[in-house]
């Protein structure tokens, strides 16, 4: 990324791309390429806390980091804001949002450092009072988030993910712990059992056990319905949302919300409605047949998703990615197959790998007895699950949410889980 800071000077983490007009920055990813800056004659070497020195920081950064409903409690946050009045930015999964205009497209969960500022600089200007961020473990580990202020960091849950590049699920938990090792205000789900708090000025919400904010009592079926409970304070909300795991989704931003703004928790919860969910997350595509396509492509995500929709009769479609952790494969489909009436296992992205290798892997998981058919085409497996569904039975879409491709050997195919519902059923006149 090459950013234009004056009418004369740039600043770049690329090393190709410097000058004698242009600054290097030296972060803990780029830093392996100082001399080769410095044989093209940048301008200057700088550190990221020189960045101050050219971007606007002033904003409240809201960081939320967590393996699941990073993306769902990140919009949440964002929607009850602008709601509640404030001017607000959002960087993330679906891209970078200035008060409900959509800036730049999907990139990195969390950019690295030079992105990050730049966002924060171009809300700041914009005159945004909040600037909330998901924060992957990636980004943490490669220190992407380096020097940044949180106004607030929210620890949504640790489940098994992204084996591939952390190696041990306990590196991966240290790493999301890691986050939290400062005196920053802080609030994390006290129901997850991986998370250690370290630090101080700490608060915490909870639906099983004690917490700072409690959901005293809910309701779930097409939709959700809750009260939530903060010192003397109570109040009820709906959402047309669905699943178990949301519930955590819509507590864990009410609590950051109320935290941030001292709003009423009544007001706060009045809001909760306007938000019907994130594209690709537990998204319904139709309600008669009852269809949703969710981004669940790990065995706690497939749990969450599936076990929210109890008792109702599910029918699943699912896969794998390839060349990423073969090791969720089994358990997967050991999920799908306990929690569902009927699995339709298919490629996901297989990338390098045979397809037809990772279907057999996630089959490995089937009960016995269970019904459950093979269909390496996606498209195909949809549709058939589509036109299989009976009376009272709704169908959940598994893996890739609201992805524009498929990835098979190095090249990148059109396809959307969401179009081929909306399609199928435009055309079988549903």
């Amino acid at each position: 990324m090459k950013l234009q800071i004056n009418e004369s000077l740039w600043i770049t983490d690329n090393s190709s791309e410097v000058d004698e007009n242009t600054f290097f920055l030296a972060s803990k990813t780029s830093k392996k390429y100082i001399e080769d800056a410095e044989k093209r004659n940048c301008r200057d070497i700088l550190t990221v806390k020189d960045l101050t020195s050219y971007f606007n920081t002033d904003i409240k950064v809201i960081g939320i980091t967590g393996t699941n409903g990073k993306t769902t409690t990140a919009g949440l946050i964002y929607s009850l804001l602008l709601d509640l009045g404030y001017k607000v930015a959002m960087q993330g999964t679906r891209g970078f949002f200035i008060n409900e205009e959509k800036v730049e497209g999907k990139t990195l969960t969390t950019p690295q450092v030079l992105g990050n500022y730049h966002h924060m600089h171009i809300a700041a200007e914009n005159g945004c009072d909040f600037f909330v961020m998901e924060v992957s473990s990636h980004a943490i580990e490669q220190e992407r988030i380096e020097g940044m202020e949180f106004a607030l960091k929210i620890h949504t849950n640790i489940t098994k993910d992204h084996l591939d590049y952390h190696e041990t699920e306990e590196e991966y938990i240290k790493i999301k712990n890691s986050f939290f090792a400062d005196d920053t205000p802080k609030l994390f789900n006290s129901d997850d059992k991986n998370f250690h708090m370290v630090g101080k000025n700490s608060r915490s919400y909870t639906i099983e056990g004690q917490g700072t904010y409690k959901l005293e009592a809910y309701s779930f079926n097409y939709g959700l319905a809750g009260i939530i409970a903060f010192a003397n304070e109570k109040h009820s909300f709906t959402s047309p949302m669905i699943g178990f795991f949301n519930l955590y989704n819509i507590l864990g931003a009410v609590s950051a919300v109320h935290m941030l703004t001292n709003k009423k928790i009544e007001e706060i919860c009045n809001n909760v409605e306007n938000f019907a969910g994130v594209s690709g997350r537990m998204e319904v595509i139709s309600r008669k047949p009852f269809i949703f396509i969710d981004f669940a492509h790990t065995e706690d995500g497939v749990l969450q998703v599936l076990r929210s929709l109890e008792p109702m009769k599910v029918v699943t479609v699912v896969g794998a990615g390839g060349d990423r952790d073969k090791t969720k494969r089994l358990p997967m489909g050991k999920l799908a197959s306990h929690y569902s009436v009927r699995v339709y296992i298919t490629s996901d992205n297989p990338r390098s790998e045979d397809p037809d290798t990772i279907i057999d892997e996630i089959a490995e998981g089937m009960s016995e007895g269970k019904e459950f058919y093979k269909i390496k085409d996606r498209k195909e497996a949809i549709e058939t699950a589509i036109s299989n569904l009976k009376e009272n039975e709704l169908l959940a879409i598994l893996g890739r949410g609201d992805e524009e491709y498929q990835e098979v050997n190095g090249e990148k195919i059109p396809l959307n889980d969401r179009k081929i519902v909306t399609e199928y059923l435009e055309k079988n006149d549903y």
